[in-house]
């Protein structure tokens, strides 16, 4: 279905946890047409005033009660297994905001609980609607880049006050765990990690992961929140050039080879291709959580599921997350 085909129907949507992340889904789901915020719920009340005329519920029970068809998780991550399950439960189609649970364990149990119920049920990666990661990958499955050689991301900045229970892997570098496959069509099969604990939480603030692709593409991610230089970057580089996306921006930028002779010998030694030329791609630019909730809704409704993130797809990223934070703590690779 089009973005501009009329929906079959009208689903009663919910919303439980209106923090940091939830608030903006309660604001996009009444703004997307084929949706309709029927129900709110946190325990600890409505801090950013996203309810409107709508009563904040205590639970998640009191959210079912409300009689939905899809519904948003966006508690605390330690919260996300038991919510989702009563979800499921109750035959409620769910996205559950990244990552899918606090363990690999939880997360199967989620995802084998909406199988089971046979309920839609995905996670909410808002990364992959990024319009700079869609053009990126568009482009690489047209062939632009030619075989990939590498993937690099950079995901840095400063330490988020809304974070309390979880450290920079879960939350950030999650999202890296799971673009990277996506972008490149293969899985992880090895990994190292180094972190730090700089800001004085139990939690770590600082990760570098290096590691290889079923494919045979190497990768490398930096990700901290102890930067004052806020950075969203994807790089990868193939046999006839470069993409890069800025997906704070939605800018991807292509760097090709050049197609000439270096006869400066100097810089010729030095450098394995040559500088072709730049090019910033001109792209439409919708809000990434816009895109995500039009694909939630079409899966929902059975129109088509692509574009959603399936649940066994956050249970594989939930497991490079534990081969990261595995690897940092016992100091040596980790085979997927």
């Amino acid at each position: 279905m089009t973005e501009t085909t009329a929906p079959t129907r009208t689903l009663r949507t919910g919303v439980i946890g209106l923090g940091s992340m939830g608030r903006h889904h309660a604001r996009v789901i009444r703004a997307t047409p084929g949706m309709e915020l029927v129900a709110v719920a946190d325990p600890v009340g409505d801090k950013f005033g996203v309810a409107g005329d709508l009563p904040v519920l205590p639970d998640v029970d009191a959210l079912i009660g409300a009689g939905l068809d899809a519904a948003v998780v966006a508690v605390p991550t330690v919260n996300h297994e038991d919510v989702a399950l009563a979800l499921a439960a109750a035959g409620v189609a769910t996205m559950v905001e990244k990552p899918i649970a606090h363990s690999v364990e939880a997360g199967e149990r989620v995802g084998a609980a909406f199988e089971e119920a046979g309920v839609v049920g995905c996670v909410g990666y808002v990364e992959r609607c990024n319009p700079a990661v869609i053009a990126m990958r568009e482009r690489i499955q047209q062939g632009l880049l030619g075989e990939i050689f590498q993937i690099t991301t950079s995901r840095q900045g400063p330490f988020p006050p809304r974070i309390t229970d979880v450290g920079v892997v879960q939350d950030l570098a999650t999202h890296d765990f799971d673009l990277t496959p996506w972008i490149a069509g293969a899985p992880y099969v090895r990994l190292t990690a180094h972190t730090q604990h700089r800001s004085g939480r139990d939690k770590e603030d600082m990760v570098v992961a290096t590691g290889r692709l079923a494919n045979g593409v190497i990768v490398n991610h930096l990700v901290n929140w102890l930067s004052p230089r806020k950075e969203r970057q994807c790089i990868a580089t193939g046999e006839r050039g470069a993409l890069v996306a800025d997906t704070l921006t939605g800018d991807l930028t292509f760097y090709a080879n050049g197609t000439f002779e270096n006869d400066w010998d100097a810089v010729a030694t030095f450098r394995g291709v040559n500088e072709g030329d730049v090019t910033r791609f001109a792209i439409q630019k919708r809000e990434p959580l816009a895109v995500e909730q039009a694909h939630f809704r079409a899966a929902v409704l059975g129109e088509d599921s692509a574009g959603i993130v399936p649940m066994s797809e956050g249970v594989q990223t939930l497991r490079v997350v534990d081969a990261c934070l595995r690897s940092a703590a016992e100091g040596r690779e980790i085979t997927l």
